[in-house]
């Protein structure tokens, strides 16, 4: 079996991205915990105006995004890895894709709305 090498650091942005993300994700839910253990009752009007700031807003699509980055790339590993048929493959990978988008246009229109 011959390997074909297609560059240094083959596979390296996809780990940095992996483990940048897991750190912007593993911050917004400190952040979260902060606000939900800080001894104030957590009502519907305190979470309202929590998410009515811009920087809540930001920090939450951020979150989002690197949500579903981290998705995408844990993701296609494993449909590269298991799914062998190529046209099945590339039907999965962009229907995950598709989803995604989705589920991010939903967070925007949320958050935005």
């Amino acid at each position: 079996m011959k390997r074909l090498v297609v560059g240094a650091h083959y596979g390296l942005r996809d780990w940095l991205a992996q483990r940048i993300t897991a750190v912007v994700m593993a911050l917004y839910m400190v952040t979260i915990g902060f606000v939900l253990f800080s001894g104030k009752p957590v009502t519907y009007d305190a979470w309202r105006s929590l998410f009515a700031q811009g920087w809540m807003r930001v920090a939450t699509l951020l979150f989002a995004f690197s949500l579903a980055w981290h998705a995408w790339v844990g993701v296609r590993d494993i449909l590269m890895d298991y799914i062998h048929p190529t046209a099945l493959r590339l039907s999965l990978q962009v229907a995950t894709l598709l989803l995604l988008a989705v589920y991010l246009g939903w967070t925007v229109q949320i958050l935005w709305r």
